[in-house]
């Protein structure tokens, strides 16, 4: 039986001039499942000491739910304003303001040195073109988790594969994670 994945990207059709200019999208927002943020962040053995990186972090649930459920601090950095500031209301409503903040960034300008865990749901060449800075800025042992979508050579080593039907519109998002460590340098 062949699977067929969809994906719902919205666009703008033009309705007058816009005072802000759009910035240019690398990746659609397509919103990680609740059921895999919670493996993410368990496959990541995230723990309160734990500084976590959102690298094209949407609306925050990231970094949010790392906060509220392990006590964890995040940073979330994503180059769209728009969920920049969605992410920022929803720190707000869940009462996490105090260990996340947000950033709007493009990821390639981003440091994130001090990170020790990083998650991203960004597109394979996205995460291949990433790759060379995530192995030259993380410290050895940083935990890596990526949402679907694997870092192409680079043996993962761990994969979760998930049944979760959340949203069927997103079918075969959200369901296989992949784990990194960085390794020493040598």
């Amino acid at each position: 039986m062949q699977r067929r994945l969809f994906l719902s990207i919205p666009f703008a059709v033009g309705l007058g001039a816009q005072s802000t200019p759009k910035p240019k999208l690398d990746v659609p927002y397509v919103p990680t499942t609740e059921k895999a943020v919670q493996e993410m962040l368990k496959l990541a053995q995230v723990k309160k000491t734990d500084l976590l990186y959102d690298l094209g972090c949407g609306d925050g649930r990231i970094v949010i739910a790392a906060a509220k459920n392990y006590g964890a601090r995040g940073v979330g950095i994503d180059i769209d304003p728009q969920r920049i500031q969605e992410a920022r209301a929803n720190a707000k409503a869940a009462g996490v303001e105090s260990l996340v903040r947000f950033e709007e960034k493009d990821l390639f300008q981003a440091e994130f040195r001090d990170a020790t865990v990083v998650t991203l749901f960004l597109l394979p060449s996205i995460n291949l073109k990433l790759k060379p800075k995530l192995l030259e800025q993380l410290k050895p042992g940083t935990r890596l988790v990526s949402n679907t979508f694997d870092m192409g050579d680079w043996k993962s080593e761990k994969v979760v594969n998930l049944e979760t039907y959340e949203d069927p519109e997103f079918y075969g998002l959200s369901q296989t994670l992949y784990l990194w460590t960085i390794p020493a340098k040598h």
